[in-house]
């Protein structure tokens, strides 16, 4: 995900039915203390998580509990969030200036706004000794100015997850590769009675990947950039990737109620793929296991294609929209806070986040643990990919990121237009 889930948003972790109130989750007991030390005299370590469905939920404390075998004058204690919620409740603290002392991480412009605030620790120190064993890709969202401002622990790209058994009943051979031939799949797909999309209208940013996509294939993550650096984006191109995704909604493509539906509880988009509901939706990495959890899960077949390109884009099949999920650390944190990130980034525990959280590898090391078709296919994707361009509403402003969101969302649900989206995009990045 969501701030939307690379999920964007974002390796969602994947978002659930927790909100603000989500439990925390402490890896082991003790009353903290204003002075950062528990009952027992033990460091207080806090990091904010989003892993809100299985495995990950599971083993977050358990590598917790692992750390703390190895420091048992350190306590970690886990805070678990849904992904939108807490997207809202870190924005609160990077207002008020207090963050937590590890904290999850898209990178980008969010990143930015609160290096440039004065309160994220720099890790280029900690980082260089580990750069050559890291994925170099999976760094790039956390290097700001030429200095390191988080590490990773999963990287991933967003394309098309399928449902091969009703791409053969509507007689679809091949997964598209063109804008045209996609739009021609979702036809077949409705004249066999099958939806072809399952999309969480409700919490926007999945829909926003299909824009910021068609964006980036026509404008060329080039000119993504160059967009962002002038803060204008009523250029024709952006216009265009409006009046494609305008084409794509004017099919009725998606899943009755859409526009109320969730990405990951029950009847939302998930659980419809999930269920074998819908033929497809636009997802990132995670999608496999969110599926599994919301819904059934469809087994063998479920398949996995890049966004089409579109005719006379600037960008290529090749180049890849997504994003990495990492963590950060608060200025002034305890130096437990960064040991952890250390054990966090190891060989051994990346394994483990490889073959047990289904997780893409940062270290390079890892990688022989990556065994699962699905996840396979992605990180194909990414180590074939000529370019890379993270989610929007990471890469840009929190402000312009949401403008982003619901803009889209709104063209969507036909109450905005593909200029209004364009201009509307541009007034807040350039009032940001």
């Amino acid at each position: 995900m969501p701030a939307s889930d690379f999920s964007r948003r974002r390796f969602l972790g994947a978002a659930s039915a927790a909100g603000l109130g989500a439990t925390a989750l402490t890896a082991c007991g003790g009353d903290d203390s204003d002075s950062g030390k528990d009952s027992s005299g033990r460091t207080v370590v806090e990091l904010w998580n989003i892993q809100t469905t299985e495995p990950s939920k599971t083993i977050w404390p358990e590598r917790a509990k692992a750390f703390e075998a190895k420091n048992p004058d350190v306590r970690i204690k886990l805070v678990t969030l849904e992904n939108d919620a807490y997207k809202s409740k870190l924005t609160a603290q990077t207002s008020s200036g207090k963050l937590p002392d590890i904290f999850h991480t898209w990178g980008g412009g969010v990143l930015q706004q609160q290096v440039d605030a004065g309160l994220v620790e720099d890790l280029t120190a900690t980082y260089e000794p580990m750069a050559d064993a890291l994925v170099p890709a999976a760094v790039k969202p956390y290097q700001l100015d030429g200095k390191t401002y988080g590490l990773p622990f999963d990287i991933g790209a967003v394309g098309f997850w399928y449902n091969k058994a009703l791409f053969k009943k509507a007689k679809i051979e091949t997964p598209p590769a063109t804008w045209a031939d996609y739009l021609d799949a979702v036809e077949k797909l409705k004249s066999a009675g099958i939806t072809p999309i399952a999309l969480a209208g409700k919490e926007k940013w999945p829909g926003m990947y299909y824009w910021a996509y068609l964006a980036t294939r026509i404008a060329g993550v080039d000119g993504m950039q160059k967009a962002a650096d002038a803060k204008d984006f009523t250029g024709d191109d952006f216009v265009k990737a409006g009046e494609h995704l305008k084409d794509l909604v004017a099919l009725e493509p998606f899943q009755k109620g859409f526009l109320g539906a969730a990405y990951s509880l029950p009847g939302g988009e998930a659980a419809v793929m999930g269920n074998g509901k819908a033929a497809m939706e636009l997802m990132g990495q995670w999608a496999p296991i969110v599926q599994a959890d919301a819904g059934k899960g469809i087994g063998k077949d479920l398949g996995f294609f890049p966004f089409p390109s579109v005719a006379g884009g600037k960008g290529a099949l090749t180049d890849v929209f997504g994003g990495g999920n990492g963590y950060a650390v608060r200025k002034g944190a305890p130096k437990a806070a960064v040991d952890f990130l250390k054990f966090f980034l190891s060989a051994d525990n990346d394994r483990i986040l490889v073959e047990k959280a289904s997780l893409l590898p940062v270290v390079k090391e890892a990688k022989s643990a990556l065994t699962d078709p699905n996840l396979t296919a992605v990180y194909d994707t990414l180590e074939a990919s000529t370019a890379f361009q993270l989610y929007l509403d990471q890469a840009y402003p929190p402000a312009v990121g949401q403008e982003v969101n619901d803009s889209v969302a709104a063209l969507i649900a036909g109450s905005k237009s593909p200029d209004d989206v364009a201009r509307s995009v541009t007034q807040v990045f350039k009032s940001s």
